[in-house]
């Protein structure tokens, strides 16, 4: 599933009608989720977080730009933050299924439709800046909004997008794409701030000042402090004393967690800290964190447990919260700081009681239907596989296929997980199908725009399904290796594995089947037919030889 953030900053932080109003246009676009919304008032600015859909979000971001473009005016803006704008910057993150240079894309989509249809002038900057010397922000911004007239008459200032001009209301915006930023600290069993001040520039990229062998400060020729790098990249980190907490803290931004993660600046924390005589007694994640960082992180020690990564999602990020020491300060709730979670749709079928869905499943509703059933056949395909693979670690008589069931267990539940959302994704598509449907059709116009929409959303409800019986095909691979080395005492699962899969994959197939008449593109359905042939073909294969050989062992 595709995933972006947007962190738009509003250059109002004190009059919350307009930033109601700026909310509400936000919140007007479906497929995205408000996920907090920050005021200073002396800074006079608002930090919003929003995410959802990639072409949801960039909607969201235009409509909440337009919304401040309307009430915020610059001419009369004071506040202690650099701005220069009444959307002073608007940076998109990825957070799953996306590149960096989709997001870059997002931002150059966005920064075109501001300049063209607001006038606003954009200029870009990190990611996806056009020039070197506007990938950093503080260059872009430079002298702030009262720097911008003379900016308007300078050609080295021309804006990526819009006017070459003085928007005297609106200012200028500054688009991008960056990083996810992680906002961690690191509790210590002490209230000396020195203490955490002297762990933070150890491990922070700007480093230290270098000292000589007296102390004194190391100075090169031109009379500038010499820097000792610290330990990581991608780190900003300070130390200091909450009186709340009555202790000190390691205060860190992690600027790029796939580089720096947090779990491994905790552990050199731990060991610098102990050096000192100094404990590391927790540590406190501020705001929202994606999945991935904390399931890196609940893997890497259950790696160093030698237990098994193959187990639930929020089984592996229980362990990073014990291990890490995350609600040492208060409650670590998963649904409300994990990004992923925390925007989930309230109406999910994957999430609903086996008797729920069952019913629903029954009743005279079109969806959900076949579709859905296939893929929740492949996910428990997956999870059977995952539960053998499971029930053979560490047993006596398997000591030769321990690294293979290590290995298998993981790809059980990556098949579950996947399989799991395209429950909701199959049922999606087949409603989207149903509203295209249901457009106008009475002028040319309309029937184009109805004709595209149909062949569009036809093709959406035939390749949800196919990907459905990839996943099957890949089910039931798994099960023919677990069939193999797992546990004897769990054939039968492995067996059942097989067959749930194979359901699934005929399943998809039929449900494909059903939906290719309704496309008008030859190519497109000559090819999806002839792979989806292939891969059942191949599903019934491998899945009679795994059915043989267990009714063999049986």
């Amino acid at each position: 599933m595709k995933l972006m953030e947007c962190v738009p900053n509003f250059s109002e932080g004190r009059d919350t009608a307009v930033l109601d109003a700026i909310a509400a246009s936000i919140r007007s676009v479906n497929g995205v989720v408000l996920l907090d919304v920050d005021p200073g008032a002396d800074t006079n600015r608002t930090v919003f977080t929003l995410a959802g859909n990639p072409d949801a979000v960039v909607e969201a971001a235009f409509q909440g730009i337009k919304k401040a473009s309307e009430l915020i005016d610059m001419s009369k803006h004071h506040g202690e933050h650099p701005r220069m704008g009444a959307t002073d910057v608007c940076p998109f993150i990825p957070i799953s299924g996306l590149t960096m240079e989709e997001c870059a894309d997002y931002a150059r989509q966005l920064g075109k439709r501001v300049g063209e249809e607001l006038g606003i002038p954009v200029y870009l900057y990190e990611n996806a800046a056009s020039k070197e010397e506007w990938r950093n922000l503080a260059n872009v911004r430079s002298g702030e909004y009262e720097a911008l007239p003379d900016k308007a008459k300078d050609p080295a200032w021309k804006p990526d997008f819009g006017p070459h001009a003085f928007n005297a209301k609106s200012g200028a915006t500054a688009i991008s794409a960056r990083e996810f930023l992680i906002a961690y600290n690191i509790n210590l069993n002490t209230r000396d701030k020195k203490k955490a001040h002297e762990l933070a520039i150890t491990i922070r990229e700007s480093g230290k000042a270098a000292r000589d062998a007296n102390g004194k400060l190391v100075r090169d020729k031109d009379g500038k402090k010499v820097m000792v790098p610290g330990l990581f990249t991608h780190c900003k980190a300070v130390g200091w004393y909450i009186d709340s907490y009555n202790r000190a803290q390691i205060s860190i931004n992690l600027t790029n967690y796939k580089i720096t993660p947090p779990h491994l600046v905790l552990e050199k924390v731990r060991e610098l800290a102990a050096a000192m005589g100094v404990q590391v007694t927790g540590s406190e994640l501020v705001g929202l964190i994606p999945k991935a960082a904390l399931l890196n992180a609940g893997k890497y020690y259950l790696q160093r447990m030698g237990e098994s990564t193959g187990i639930p999602e929020k089984m592996i990020m229980e362990t990073a919260i014990q291990s890490m020491g995350l609600a040492e300060l208060a409650p670590f709730d998963l649904d409300k700081k994990v990004i992923e979670y925390a925007i989930a749709r309230q109406d999910s079928l994957a999430s609903m009681r086996v008797d729920a869905f069952a019913d629903l499943l029954s009743t005279d509703s079109p969806a959900p239907g076949g579709g859905s059933v296939a893929a929740l056949c492949a996910a428990l395909s997956g999870a059977l596989s995952a539960m053998v693979a499971n029930l053979t670690m560490d047993k006596k008589g398997y000591e030769q296929v321990q690294d293979k069931v290590h290995e298998l267990a993981p790809l059980g539940q990556s098949i579950k997980e996947r399989a799991l959302q395209c429950i909701d994704r199959d049922t999606d598509a087949f409603n989207a199908m149903m509203e295209a449907m249901r457009l106008p059709k009475k002028t040319d116009e309309e029937i184009a725009l109805r004709d595209a929409e149909m062949e569009k959303t036809t093709q959406g409800a035939i390749l949800v399904p196919f990907e459905t019986l990839q996943l099957a095909r890949e089910a039931i691979q798994l099960a023919a290796q677990v069939a193999v080395v797992g546990n004897v005492n769990a054939l039968s699962d492995a067996g059942v594995a097989a067959l749930t899969a194979l359901t699934a994959a005929k399943g998809a197939f039929y449900n494909i089947l059903i939906n290719l008449p309704g496309s008008t593109d030859p190519a497109f359905k000559d090819d999806i037919r002839s792979r989806a042939e292939e891969l059942l073909a191949r599903c019934e294969e491998e899945a009679a030889r795994v059915e043989e050989e267990v009714r063999k062992r049986l």
